[in-house]
């Protein structure tokens, strides 16, 4: 893992380009929201855990779940919790709103959750999918 020395977040290749600035208050990115938003949150990330070690980077416009690499992404609004996670495949399934092909390896799945009751058996195998392209096991 490389270090940026500005910022200090870590990341899977050396000198890559990113946004560099402090990480924000994670607690600040729920105010005003229900509090089905800050459980929706929480019981996904508690679903990534279940994977591995999973850190939890408060940015500006998003929280993002990283292992050796961001795999996933969650935009708390008011009602609802707006999300991607990235994946080794597209996957066709209603529950998500746009799927975008960056590369063969390398696509995005955006959804939208209103409760914790959402993230049934199939979505926690795609987190844990997403969390298998955080580790770079897919290139291995």
């Amino acid at each position: 893992m490389w270090v940026c020395e500005q910022c200090g977040r870590a990341f899977a290749n050396r000198n890559q380009t990113h946004t560099c600035a402090p990480l924000g208050d994670l607690d600040a990115h729920f105010a005003g929201a229900d509090p089905a938003v800050r459980a929706t949150f929480q019981r996904f990330v508690d679903l990534a855990r279940q994977s591995g070690p999973v850190t939890v980077l408060p940015e500006k416009t998003r929280i993002a779940l990283q292992v050796r690499m961001s795999f996933a992404a969650l935009m708390p609004r008011r009602h609802w919790l707006n999300g991607h996670l990235v994946l080794a495949r597209s996957i066709d399934s209603d529950r998500f709103m746009t799927v975008q092909v960056f590369s063969p390896r390398n696509v995005l799945h955006a959804f939208r959750l209103t409760g914790p009751e959402q993230l049934d058996d199939e979505f926690e195998g795609w987190i844990a999918e997403a969390y298998r392209v955080g580790a770079q096991e897919h290139l291995r």
